[in-house]
């Protein structure tokens, strides 16, 4: 067994089993709840969400493996960091483009009546 003093959102149903308690109040863990939390954690950096991690489990948990099933998730979560990559590149451009803008910004030439002409 394990003693942990703190785990974040990982205890709610269906992630990880109610864990027995120490005198001082600590979670104390198997080492299946560990690797169990192990596994989490890896879906958590993978940027799955965490009902998308209890779906694994729920598999899992049912007898089978959910290879396709993580398989499937990874596949949308590449595309929706695809998307993103190109959303933030088009921001860097843009970005750049008013900075580029600035460097030849005269105070004397910006117009009272807008906040500022750069953006």
């Amino acid at each position: 067994m394990a003693i942990i003093s703190h785990i974040g959102n990982e205890w709610r149903p269906g992630l990880l089993p109610a864990p027995e308690r120490t005198a001082n109040g600590y979670r104390d863990y198997t080492p299946a709840a560990l690797a169990r939390l192990d596994f989490v954690r890896r879906g958590r950096t993978a940027g799955l969400t965490l009902a998308q991690i209890r779906e694994i489990l729920d598999i899992r948990d049912a007898g089978v493996a959910p290879c396709q099933h993580v398989h499937a998730l990874l596949d949308a979560r590449l595309g929706d960091l695809d998307r993103q990559i190109a959303d933030l590149q088009t921001l860097r451009h843009t970005v750049a483009h008013l900075h580029h803008s600035a460097t030849t910004s005269d105070p004397t030439n910006c117009d009272a009546t807008t906040v500022c002409r750069y953006l």
